[in-house]
């Protein structure tokens, strides 16, 4: 009884168009109270004694971060380094959008972001090189889904929270599937740009490239720092998240100096507000998955599917059906927050990797930034683009299906992930 009324008042305020986090926490709260001995007082302390975890600090770092290097000229400066590299290719300046967009996930760690950062720059010049707008929307919308799995990620630290699992492990599971969809990304751009008749240039001559990408150092050492400093065994992703703040305040601020600090408080009140809605959604869907828990839900759907004989492959299937239909719906931190406490202990049971599951989670995740209706970048590239959204789409569909096809490799193929955490950490 409790749990129908749990999900029925939550999905009653879903079909409302509630606010995920009001949704979660609403519902909890109702539950709570009328089905167990929980005061409202101690309700209110469960929340804060959820996001009371160490990792999660990591979150406002890497968010303010991102938020100084887009603002200031470090995205622009990679793109250049991108296409230094790859411009000279069939569809070259789409490729480096999506080359480009592969190392801005790295410094930034937010898929709109990476979307607002790579796209505000690189739409207009593609259409003047003479593509179809849909061409330049659909690169854009989806290359920038990349910045969710490609470390620093911040729903790879709420997977790792939540499934209690080393976070370094995960930051080093997302390198490998993550370039390997966007090089089927790019390959995708490649076949495309020839069949519209567009030709290979001269590639740009080493000094060019060489300038570019001392251009662009200063930003890339970001990347270098939080991941040779994890892998490095030199600081935690905590701290690593501390270290890329500080880092991107000094090269913002001093070295670029494209940001000044008047400004400063501008960009920090952006990412508190950022913060401050993803902390909001996470209290709530802990405080959800806490009730899930006292009531031995997750033990009971594990014992279901054991006893129903169903194998780890069709149990993978049916986790990418479900986390693809409620990306289209949700926020990917809100998906974690209640999918995983359900979901993780088969996946174990069934003798499934949790690094791995935490990837074929994130991946899911991806697709659902770029399916609708609630796609989140669907709505950011249609606001850059001025393209309506069916429109964005349409534009995104062959790149939406090539994500998908990655997200089957990596489900079924387990080393994608786990070759260079073991690798690494043995």
């Amino acid at each position: 009884m409790s749990v129908a009324v749990l999900f029925g008042i939550f999905f009653f305020l879903v079909i409302l168009g509630t606010p995920i986090a009001i949704c979660l926490g609403a519902a909890t709260f109702v539950t709570l109270v009328l089905f167990t001995p929980i005061s409202p007082i101690e309700i209110s302390s469960m929340m804060f004694d959820k996001i009371e975890h160490y990792s999660l600090m990591a979150i406002p770092m890497f968010i303010f971060a991102g938020n100084l290097l887009s603002k200031g000229s470090a995205a622009q400066r990679i793109i250049e380094f991108a296409k230094s590299i790859v411009g000279h290719l069939p569809g070259g300046l789409p490729i480096s959008a999506i080359f480009a967009s592969i190392i801005f996930a790295a410094v930034s760690g937010s898929s709109p972001a990476t979307v607002v950062a790579i796209g505000s720059i690189m739409f207009g010049a593609i259409m003047q090189a003479g593509y179809p707008k849909r061409y330049a929307v659909g690169t854009i919308a989806t290359a920038g889904s990349l910045g969710i799995l490609i470390p620093p990620s911040i729903v790879l630290i709420v997977y790792g929270v939540t499934a209690e699992v080393s976070i370094g492990k995960l930051f080093m599971a997302g390198v490998v599937p993550g370039v390997m969809l966007g090089i089927m990304m790019m390959v995708v751009t490649y076949i495309g740009a020839r069949r519209l008749g567009f030709e290979r240039t001269e590639p740009q001559p080493f000094k060019i490239r060489l300038k570019k990408m001392k251009d662009a150092a200063w930003g890339l050492m970001t990347i270098v720092i939080v991941i040779g400093g994890i892998y490095g065994g030199i600081f935690t992703p905590t701290e690593a998240a501390a270290v890329a703040c500080m880092w991107a305040f000094f090269v913002s601020v001093f070295i670029y100096k494209d940001i000044k600090f008047n400004e400063l408080y501008s960009t920090a009140l952006e990412s508190a507000k950022t913060t401050a809605m993803i902390m909001f959604i996470i209290a709530n869907a802990m405080l959800f998955a806490h009730f899930l828990t006292i009531e031995n839900i997750p033990q009971a759907i594990t014992e279901a599917l054991i006893e129903a004989n169903v194998n780890k492959y069709m149990f993978l299937l049916m986790v990418n059906l479900l986390l693809i239909l409620a990306g289209s719906f949700m926020e990917p931190s809100a998906i974690i927050m209640i999918m995983v406490p359900l979901l993780l202990p088969v996946a174990v049971a069934l003798g499934i990797d949790p690094i791995h599951f935490g990837i074929v989670i994130t991946i899911n995740m991806e697709l659902g930034m770029v399916s609708p209706p609630v796609g989140l970048n669907l709505f950011v590239t249609s606001g850059l683009t001025g393209m309506s959204i069916k429109d964005v789409i349409v534009a995104a569909f062959p790149w939406t299906l090539t994500i998908f096809v990655g997200l089957i490799i990596t489900t079924y193929i387990p080393q994608v992930a786990l070759w260079l955490p073991n690798l690494m950490f043995g």
